[in-house]
């Protein structure tokens, strides 16, 4: 099992729930907050957005410059059977990578939509992170609440009460203990 952010029986102490509520969907809403904080973590991938394959090679494209390196393995996700898993580089260049396929076609280069996920090795394990441990048990608690309570609301950016929590600020409010941990690409804009 992947190291969570947040565990089932943090998020029921921290509630106060006891067993009131199924594995399954206390279980659902840690691993939602877990989502939404892993998004904006800094990791040591890239997004591809195209690919084309020729028998036995697949290509993936990027729109700016990966730092991958032949020899490399990285894990491909997001852009279909035959490229997705574990794949060895084989060959590179500024924006794209090449690595053995399964493919006994040939298909020409075409947008991946949404962007497929091409992920190496992260050097930091955020699941001991005591800032974004944190972080994942508020938001877990966010959205908890929210689903308990729709109307509880929150407050907006101008101090208006708002009726809906899981707006634009639901990461706001976590937003400076993650901090030291943001990815770098997600602050443009």
């Amino acid at each position: 099992m992947a190291a969570t952010f947040v565990t089932e029986n943090e998020l029921r102490t921290t509630l106060g729930i006891g067993n009131l509520y199924s594995s399954s969907v206390v279980e659902e809403v840690c691993q939602s907050a877990q989502n939404i904080v892993s998004d904006y973590l800094w990791k040591n991938q890239a997004f591809n957005s195209a690919h084309s394959h020729i028998v036995g090679y697949g290509t993936l494209y990027f729109d700016t410059p990966h730092d991958f390196f032949v020899g490399q393995t990285l894990t491909i996700s997001g852009n279909g059977a035959t490229f997705n898993g574990s794949k060895t580089v084989t060959s590179l260049d500024t924006y794209s990578i090449t690595f053995v396929t399964s493919h006994s076609t040939v298909e020409p280069k075409h947008p991946t939509s949404p962007f497929g996920t091409v992920a190496a090795t992260d050097y930091v394990t955020y699941s001991t992170v005591p800032e974004v441990r944190e972080s994942s048990l508020m938001i877990a608690v966010d959205i908890w609440q929210a689903r308990q309570s729709s109307n509880a609301g929150g407050i907006s950016p101008d101090f208006q009460p708002s009726p809906y929590r899981m707006g634009n600020t639901l990461l706001a409010r976590v937003r400076g203990l993650l901090a030291n941990n943001l990815s770098p690409n997600g602050l443009v804009g």
